[in-house]
């Protein structure tokens, strides 16, 4: 083998279309866009994505509908005065859902300011609110 005699492998390398170069060529004239419209002509042959010739487009014809979080199944909202259940003063997400206070789906849980406590509680990894970690702190308690 020779640098001189390398080529690439056979029908890996098309020639290009001579257009409009006569009748004789197949490619004359119209040059394969064929007649009028916008494929004939150039710079105009792109249809953007969704368009469907002019008929109102799939996303136009269907209904808005409103706002739908994802999260919102995700956060399980705990009152202050549900902390008052449990019987240990360590608090975290594995034991508020073996209490049952939080649901199956949620994967991490919010303790909000409603109702009150007199015991104190040891939060941790548990998302607290301005009031309610001001009412674990008056109680004694703390959050980490």
């Amino acid at each position: 083998m020779r640098l001189n005699t390398l080529k690439p492998a056979v029908g890996a390398r098309q020639d290009r279309k001579r257009v409009g170069r006569g009748i004789g060529s197949g490619l004359g004239k119209t040059c394969g866009r064929g007649h009028k419209g916008s494929f004939a002509r150039s710079g105009k042959g792109k249809i953007k994505p969704g368009f469907e010739g002019g008929q109102m487009p799939m996303q136009r014809r269907l209904p808005k509908v409103g706002f739908r979080s994802k999260l919102k199944n995700d956060t399980g909202e705990i009152r202050l005065y549900q902390l008052e259940q449990l019987s240990g003063e360590a608090v975290d997400f594995a034991v508020l859902q073996a209490a049952g206070l939080v649901g199956a789906k949620a994967k991490r849980a919010r303790l909000i300011n409603k109702g009150e406590i007199t015991r104190a509680f040891k939060l941790v990894g548990i998302v607290v609110t301005a009031g309610a970690k001001a009412a674990i702190e008056a109680a004694g308690g703390s959050v980490a």
